[in-house]
């Protein structure tokens, strides 16, 4: 052999021992926890990088904002709406339509709450609504879910529900648990609500967002939420539930019910999603500008109500325009269009300096597949780049809000994942720089970073590593039996749902609350008991 293929032959040795020492520690490093704010990514990231309106474009969706509140105004409010909003300045006219005056709508922006915080059961998953800090979770009404394993649908339970919010207890990406289904199974309107309310206060103690049907039921509601706080001044201290609110029938209508429901929920201590969800091309403008202009009218006519019942009560500027295909009327909730009408809202919260939400994540697909991969991607991370505070329905959805899915919850929380990090950017300091590595590699090391102290350092802290994506080798990928994503979806949603029962309520407590309430449906033998 010669002697320059044995110096060869001697370096690649000692790179692959240097290589052996470098995963060695790499390994000790990832069997280590780490604390909360060092984490590479986390509940709160700042985003607001991407902005698809220009300043003048945001001043001008706000003047048409003003213009339609001011010259169009609302129908069909109720009774104690109106004078609600006549005694703080709106004008009830002959055509039965509710106006409101721009310093009105000002004075309530200017003087709204802003920079709260929404409660989990748990204080280690309280999340501060400020700014551009941005924080995923489910939601929707869907009425089907997703069996992927005989690819059908079928009609959604109460088991659904509760067995969707114990999966979500534990996936560290989705921040908060909004009911994402209805339960087919509970034809009672007043039923429905409590089960659903139940069943996911019992499932997370992330912070919950659920919805009522008419105002009667909100009583039952607030007493079950009241005796888990330990009391209504603790609850009101710590509001663990919001009310998602469509208290607005797009084009420019209240919604009677709904605006009843919103009173009882002002009065009760509970947060408010005020959400207009018009679609585009069918009960708002097919232009982009002008149903971002249609919502943003809708909600702020909400947050004038909700500031004329209890000035500063926490509500969220909950803009939520829907994308129809236009060729057949349908929805698209995972198109292009989509994804700039949910950054364009967040961009008009941050306008305001108002907490907003909006909705991203809504495939159109109908299966946990690459069609759903790219539209929930696409979408979810263009709204966390654009600093929207709370994205819901980001994980789960299916066939534009019509299907849940379990397995797709735990895909999609490795989605989420990348979408965060992508939200947290690069921080450029003299340090990440990397001068001094770079010098040490090159003039003194091995011509690698394998095992370098920087690159230990930040594996953990600067890489997300998703928890069932796919980054084996061709050979390690054949030697495990050729997995996909959706194989490995499947068995982890089956070992959550047989070891996962959360008890962050008190078997005491619930025996209070079945004792008391008859109607509770979800049995015990459901909730691992």
């Amino acid at each position: 052999m010669s002697t320059a293929l044995q110096e060869h032959d001697a370096a690649a040795a000692d790179q692959r021992s240097r290589r052996s020492g470098g995963r060695e520690a790499r390994r000790a490093l990832r069997a280590a926890p780490l604390a909360e704010d060092v984490r590479p990514i986390r509940a709160g990231l700042e985003g607001g990088r991407y902005k698809p309106l220009g300043q003048n474009e945001l001043e001008r969706i706000h003047e048409a904002v003003l213009t339609l509140l001011e010259t169009v105004g609302f129908a069909n409010a109720i009774p104690s709406c109106i004078e609600a909003l006549t005694r703080v300045g709106a004008t009830y006219g002959e055509d039965g339509r509710i106006r409101f005056p721009r310093e009105l709508v000002l004075s309530t922006i200017k003087n709204a709450a802003r920079n709260f915080t929404l409660y989990g059961q748990d204080p280690k998953h309280d999340m501060v609504i400020q700014g551009t800090r941005v924080h995923y979770g489910t939601a929707g009404a869907a009425v089907h879910l997703v069996d992927v394993e005989k690819r059908e649908y079928r009609e959604s339970l109460l088991q659904d529900i509760y067995d969707a919010a114990r999966i979500v207890d534990g996936l560290d990406n989705i921040h908060f648990f909004q009911r994402p289904m209805v339960p087919r199974d509970i034809p009672d309107p007043l039923d429905m609500d409590f089960n659903t309310l139940y069943a996911c206060i019992m499932g997370t103690s992330k912070h919950v967002g659920t919805s009522f049907t008419v105002r009667e039921n909100v009583a039952p509601a607030l007493e079950m939420l009241y005796a888990i706080a330990g009391g209504e001044e603790k609850f009101r201290a710590r509001p663990f539930v919001s009310n998602s609110n469509c208290f607005v029938v797009p084009p420019m209508k209240f919604a009677e019910d709904a605006c009843g429901v919103l009173e009882a929920c002002v009065e009760g201590g509970i947060p408010i999603l005020l959400l207009s969800a018009g679609q585009a091309g069918a009960t708002a403008p097919a232009a982009i500008a002008g149903a971002v202009v249609q919502a943003v009218a809708e909600v702020l006519a909400g947050l004038v109500y909700v500031n004329a019942l209890k000035p500063g009560h926490p509500a969220i500027f909950g803009t939520w325009p829907f994308v129809s295909d236009l060729r057949t009327g349908a929805m698209s909730g995972g198109s292009a269009e989509q994804a700039l009408l949910t950054a364009a809202c967040a961009q008009m919260a941050q306008f305001y300096d108002l907490p907003g939400g909006s909705a991203a994540g809504m495939a159109d697909s109908k299966l946990p597949d690459i069609q759903s991969g790219y539209e929930k991607g696409i979408t979810n991370v263009m709204a966390g780049l654009s600093g929207l505070n709370l994205v819901y329905e980001s994980a789960g959805m299916h066939a534009s809000l019509l299907g849940f899915c379990l397995e797709s919850l735990i895909i999609d929380n490795d989605m989420l994942g990348h979408c965060q990090r992508c939200v947290r950017g690069i921080e450029v300091t003299d340090e990440a720089l990397s001068i001094d590595t770079i010098s040490e590699v090159c003039l003194n090391g091995p011509g690698h970073y394998l095992g370098n102290d920087q690159t230990l350092k930040l594996m953990q802290t600067e890489y997300f590593y998703p928890a069932i994506g796919d980054r084996f080798s061709p050979k390690e990928w054949n030697e495990k039996g050729k997995p996909d994503i959706l194989q490995r979806a499947i068995a982890e949603k089956k070992k959550i749902l047989a070891e996962r029962f959360p008890r962050h309520v008190s078997r005491a407590i619930d025996d209070k609350l079945r004792a008391r309430f008859e109607n509770i449906l979800l049995p015990r033998s459901g909730m691992g008991a």
